[in-house]
């Protein structure tokens, strides 16, 4: 897993950043049970999951106070 920018998940549709979302918190998911299982390799996957899940958060609240207004 790369570290994805703001700008390209901006050019995302509202159902390719849902469906991103999904596949990240079931990878997270993963990662946890490799960690309870000591299997796993590269920590730092969790901060680069758990960043980008909250830069989708991010964009779908900035797209709905948008449309708010």
């Amino acid at each position: 897993m790369t570290q994805v920018k703001a700008k390209d998940l901006r050019g995302l549709s509202g159902q390719e950043l849902l469906h991103k979302k999904t596949v990240l918190e079931k990878e997270l998911f993963d990662l946890r049970q490799k960690k309870v299982t000591g299997q796993l390799d590269k920590p730092h996957q969790f901060k680069l999951a758990r960043r980008q899940i909250a830069q989708i958060n991010t964009l779908e609240h900035e797209t709905a106070v948008k449309k708010e207004k």
